[in-house]
This record gives C-alpha cells, structure tokens and sequence, in this order.
C-alpha cells in the first residue's frame, strides 16, 4: 500500500503529456508505451522473419526497439557536432614508408585516436583498425586523409553512436 501512494506521488511530480487522448504523466525513460503499427501484409511477413532470425530471446516489440536504436544512432553520427566513435579498416602496403606516414597521422591526432591494431596480410599488405572518439567531422576528416595516402589500396570508416542518447 505504501509503495502505490509512493508511485503515484512520484507520478503527480511527473510532467503531463496528452496520450490516448487523455492528459497523463509522462513516462519516465524506463516506462514502456504501446503504440499501433500498420503496415502491408508482405512487409509484415519479412519482419517476422526477421525477428525469427533474431532469436528465441527476441520479439516483435524487442525488434522494433533495436531498429529505433540504431535509427537514432545513425541519424547522431549524422548530425554535425556530435561525439562518435569510428573505426577505420585499411589494407595498404608494407613497403614504400607507407607505415611511417600512416604513423605520422596518428600521432598528429593522439587526443582523437583511441586504439589501432596491424595485421600482417601476406610479406607485402598490412591491415590496420584504428579506433576513434570524437567530433563527427574530425574523425570523418581523419579518415579521408589516411584513406588518402598513397599506399594504402582500400578501408572503410564506420561511423557510431556513443550509446549516450539512445
């Protein structure tokens, strides 16, 4: 009894928000809402299969939450200003001072680059992951221009969330 008069406090405390109609509290971050989906039939069906892929521990609503996660999460690496982490995957070559450029790089931007790990390919390719945190476009413009250095044949940067807003 104590703890239903402790919540409804805690509710009567909580900002009203018009919801179904009604004005209610507003949910807290941990409160769960419902809401209605219409969708055509056939795209109904691949999303099942979907969550069926995504294991027993997973459910429709489980599926929704972890695509809103990942929409919000790209739509954060897309907004200018935003703190990120990155990965850069390259493949470049072993010889030709590649190394020592790429090395230099590095070293210009140690407060942004958090990580890196080489990988010896084959006696002429090397890969290397660097890790990184910080403003979207730094690290975008970091990338570029590692990317850009001669020697290095081919990487991708990815881009992600810190995980702080979702």
């Amino acid at each position: 009894m104590a703890a239903d008069h402790k919540e409804n406090q805690e509710q009567e405390k909580r900002p009203q928000v018009m919801r179904a109609g009604k004005l209610r509290p507003a949910p807290n971050s941990h409160d769960l809402v419902r809401f209605s989906v219409a969708m055509p039939e056939d795209l109904l069906m691949r999303f099942d299969h979907l969550v069926a892929r995504r294991g027993l521990a997973k459910n429709r609503s489980e599926v929704v939450r972890d695509l809103v996660r990942d929409a919000l999460a790209a739509d954060e690496c897309d907004t200018p200003g935003a703190i990120v982490v990155g990965t850069l995957s390259i493949v470049f070559e072993h010889h030709g001072g590649v190394q020592d450029k790429l090395d230099n790089i590095q070293h210009d931007y140690f407060e942004t680059i958090i990580s890196s790990i080489h990988v010896h390919l084959d006696r002429d390719h090397c890969m290397e992951v660097i890790i990184m945190k910080g403003e979207t476009g730094l690290i975008q413009d970091i990338g570029n221009l590692i990317l850009g250095t001669k020697g290095v044949k081919t990487g991708k940067l990815v881009l992600m969330g810190t995980g702080q807003y979702i």
